[in-house]
């Protein structure tokens, strides 16, 4: 969601925070700004409603510079977006803020603080924390310790950065339970809510645990835990490269990405499969000794991660004969549940800092599960952290806020994690059944994308459309509300799954010559039933558009437009078939103009409730 960059130098760095929330515009936003400290040790600020490139164009009329600023991107929680809701938020040209996440009890705050005269420019929580490190500064001895102040009158969710003119070589950041990282100069040190935003200036990252407090200069970084103890936290070097935010050949993020998806593929393959079995040391030490004692799975995660779950389950109740439980983490963190013996407790996420998701992992822990295991594509995330055992995607950085690449990894984790749970239960010839399998899978991929063209001249037809009703069966159920998922998210057109047995319970009634209807149609154990339902659809007047296995039997008709897809195995149909309905999306949304790679009120990484 909302973006930090921050540094302090010896030289300006004015550059440097704009390159970083270039980096950022991924995330999502409405407004970004900057803070600076001039020659003169004041505060100057710049901010401006809508891209990072409005803000660049403000600072060239009104240049700004300075070795010590901060910097930001927001997404809209607490008032609506404009430049006066923008980030940096300033108290009496002596302190400014930057923040990503939530303060809850900041209506309470707000009241104290205008009591106390002080005014409010903005209706956001953020300029709550400005006003209260202002006031604290009154009090105590240090920009630090007014910090160390100011987050104990706070409840919520919060990533701080703040400077101030009485300390011009001190920048401070917080982390609590929203993610921050430290980068690691040569005489220069930087705060960022990612890797990517520092990478043009380092691949040094300090990963800040939850509750630290960090007080950083140009040559020093102190970091105080959560009860005021100094503490050491690892520089570790990333291996990230800043060549991941270069578009090369292609017009979108989205679209490289969908093409970089069989080399993601054969990255997280890479060094995890045997000839006929998956090396257990890929998702930590001891794993088969602790899945051996599995009895139940409970998979929890949110939005594209959720689809990829729900295809999973079909997987693990079809295969290991384990009972899978797949649950949305917002309702999940919120829900009463029965203590459950042996419950292998998984949780996915691209980033690895969904904040549902990472309150669900901790109640698991509370509820005393078995194991808990994430999949996830940030070697350093929270959750990666938090949990017992991990299975990276290699799936490299994932700028699109609509989710491909990290989608058809999460599944070939799960292929993994599958395995893994057969391997340890002694099924040796279904293990290597799923190995033969994923060994096949990048090719297959290539193939699907080459479909590509076909997609192109289909995507015309939804250029006026205002509905669309997405059908599939089975595991392919799932992938019909991923690719429901991706026409709302990028075009904009209103989308729905259901399982297509369901049309006579009440889809039926929106079928008319007006509503397209995309259906998936491997040549699997269901594929009679689906060619039924399509006809219920057919005699309804129903526009079809089909991706069907060639060996189905099914032809092009009136009003049935069928895309012919090459025969796969039946395990690996719903990553297959996925990637014909993430290119139907990209093209649809391109014809419409909208804004592909960042929709609008969507954030790539949400890191709040």
């Amino acid at each position: 969601m909302c973006g930090i960059v921050g540094a302090i130098a010896q030289r300006p760095v004015t550059e440097i925070l704009l390159e970083g929330l270039r980096r950022l515009e991924y995330r999502g936003y409405d407004s970004a700004g900057v803070a600076l400290l001039d020659s003169d040790q004041s505060i100057q600020r710049v901010r401006a409603l809508g891209r990072v490139s409005v803000l660049e164009k403000k600072l060239q009329q009104q240049p700004t510079t300075g070795t010590m600023g901060i910097s930001h991107t927001r997404w809209a929680t607490h008032g609506e977006p404009a430049e006066r809701n923008a980030h940096p938020h300033i108290s009496n040209d002596r302190v400014a803020v930057v923040h990503n996440g939530i303060i809850e009890n900041y209506e309470i705050l707000r009241e104290q603080l205008i009591s106390k005269g002080y005014q409010f420019q903005s209706e956001t929580d953020t300029e709550v924390i400005a006003h209260l490190i202002d006031e604290n500064l009154e009090f105590e001895s240090s920009l630090l310790d007014a910090v160390k102040a100011t987050i104990k009158q706070l409840e919520g969710a919060y990533a701080l950065g703040v400077i101030s003119p009485k300390e011009p070589d001190t920048l401070i950041a917080v982390r609590k339970g929203s993610p921050l990282i430290i980068g690691v100069g040569l005489g220069e040190n930087f705060i960022g809510s990612d890797v990517q935003a520092m990478l043009p200036v380092t691949n040094r990252f300090i990963y800040l645990e939850n509750n630290d407090l960090v007080k950083l200069s140009r040559y020093q970084i102190e970091i105080q835990d959560g009860n005021g103890n100094k503490v050491e936290r690892p520089i570790k070097e990333s291996k990230a490269c800043s060549l991941d935010s270069d578009l090369g050949e292609f017009r979108h993020f989205m679209h490289k990405e969908i093409h970089e998806q069989p080399l993601s593929v054969q990255n997280t393959l890479e060094g995890r499969l045997g000839r006929d079995y998956i090396h257990q040391c890929i998702t930590g030490e001891n794993v088969l000794e602790t899945l051996q004692q599995v009895k139940e799975v409970q998979i929890i995660a949110c939005g594209t991660s959720y689809h990829a779950g729900l295809i999973a389950r079909y997987w693990i109740e079809s295969m290991t004969e384990l009972a899978c439980h797949v649950e949305v983490a917002s309702e999940y963190r919120y829900r009463r549940q029965p203590q459950r013996d042996g419950v292998l407790f998984v949780t996915i996420s691209q980033s690895g800092e969904t904040a549902d998701t990472l309150a669900a992992l901790e109640k698991a822990k509370q509820n005393n599960a078995l194991a808990t295991l994430t999949i996830c594509n940030v070697p350093e995330s929270s959750l990666i952290r938090e949990s017992d055992f991990s299975l990276l995607t290699i799936a490299g950085a994932e700028i699109g806020v609509a989710s491909t690449k990290a989608f058809t990894t999460q599944l070939v984790c799960l292929q993994l994690l599958m395995g893994l749970l057969l391997q340890a239960k002694g099924n040796p010839k279904q293990v290597e059944k799923i190995v033969t399998n994923l060994k096949k899978l990048p090719t297959l991929l290539e193939a699907a994308i080459e479909k590509e063209k076909e997609i192109e001249i289909v995507a015309e037809h939804f250029i006026e459309k205002h509905h669309a009703l997405f059908l599939g069966r089975g595991e392919q159920y799932p992938v019909a509300m991923e690719g429901a998922l991706k026409l709302k998210e990028i075009s904009y057109i209103h989308a729905e799954a259901y399982p297509a047995g369901e049309l006579k319970h009440g889809p039926l009634a929106l079928v008319d010559n007006e509503m397209p209807i995309i259906a998936i149609a491997p040549n699997t154990h269901l594929i009679e039933k689906l060619k039924s339902n399509l006809e219920e659809v057919r005699s309804r007047g129903g526009e079809l558009y089909l991706f069907a296995d060639k060996n189905t039997g099914i032809e092009q008709r009136d009003n049935l437009h069928l895309i012919k897809m090459d025969e796969v195995p039946e395990i690996l149909a719903p990553i297959i078939y996925t990637i014909p309905l993430q290119l139907l999306s990209y093209h649809v949304a391109v014809f419409k103009g909208t804004d592909v790679d960042k929709p609008r009120n969507l954030a790539k990484s949400v890191t709040v409730e």
